[in-house]
């Protein structure tokens, strides 16, 4: 009886003696930044996706074209921590489309998260785009953009030349199938209508993979959510599937860079 008893004790406290890195997705907590121009609706795939796996997934929309980089990433990111903290999970990660990575960027330059994990970033201009440089002037795009879209150029004045190396484990999709061919004579390389695939990059990124997708709809795209997905279980993309797939060998991709202050791993291609 005694041993039932110690037995039963054991399972009642097994929680709370776990290892610290044993968390299960319930405990953790995936928000979701859309770009700039769209609606929280864009990130719908993935919040489900990412809900059926058990995750705790904030999907809060934020008025993109009404302010500047600097505030809109206060305004989106802070509300969507206290949700997060309100559930009690122990982890907090970013899923987030174009503007949506700048965001998390800057706001990462003056403030701390203290339980962050992991960053996925889609289609990020982390360098700028030339978009924003060729028609930074045009009254349209002014509209249609507002005050963030001036920021977003390639300049040493623009938000995101002028970011500091940032926290978290970061991994980044880039696509270079163009969805706006009118623009891509104004990008060097390959790119996806609005980003270069060498502006998606990041020094301390740990993984980095490029799909045949353009900028608009990368993010409802079922490969790149399977890879999201997996990048926040494992802290990099599965490379190997991809390249099987495509018939390439097994251990012709890069894995995961784990040294944040090392060279940024070469893309890899379906």
């Amino acid at each position: 009886m005694q041993f039932l008893f110690a037995w039963f004790a054991a399972l009642l406290l097994l929680p709370a003696i776990l290892p610290a890195d044993m968390n299960t997705p319930a405990q953790e907590c995936v928000i979701l930044l859309h770009g700039l121009g769209r609606t929280s609706h864009s990130m719908q795939d993935i919040e489900n996706t990412l809900a059926d796996a058990g995750y705790c997934v904030v999907n809060h929309g934020y008025p993109s074209r009404q302010d500047d980089i600097e505030w809109l990433a206060y305004d989106a990111i802070i509300d969507s921590l206290g949700y997060c903290e309100a559930q009690h999970t122990v982890k907090i990660h970013f899923v987030t489309h174009s503007l949506g990575g700048v965001l998390v960027r800057v706001y990462l330059q003056e403030q701390h998260i203290e339980n962050l994990g992991r960053i996925v970033m889609l289609s990020p201009p982390n360098q700028g785009s030339e978009v924003t440089d060729l028609l930074r002037d045009n009254v349209l795009y002014q509209f249609a953009t507002g005050p963030a879209g001036q920021q977003l150029g390639t300049g040493p004045g623009d938000i995101p030349r002028q970011l500091r190396p940032i926290p978290g484990e970061i991994g980044i999709i880039a696509g270079d199938f163009s969805s706006d061919p009118w623009f891509s004579p104004s990008i060097p390389g390959e790119d996806d209508g609005k980003v270069s695939v060498a502006s998606a990059r990041l020094k301390e990124m740990r993984d980095f993979l490029v799909l045949t997708n353009g900028h608009t709809f990368i993010m409802q795209d079922e490969a790149v959510i399977s890879q999201v997905l997996y990048f926040l279980r494992h802290g990099l993309f599965d490379h190997g599937q991809r390249d099987n797939a495509a018939g390439a060998p097994e251990n012709s991709g890069q894995g995961a860079d784990t040294e944040l202050d090392r060279e940024p791993v070469n893309e890899q291609r379906p």
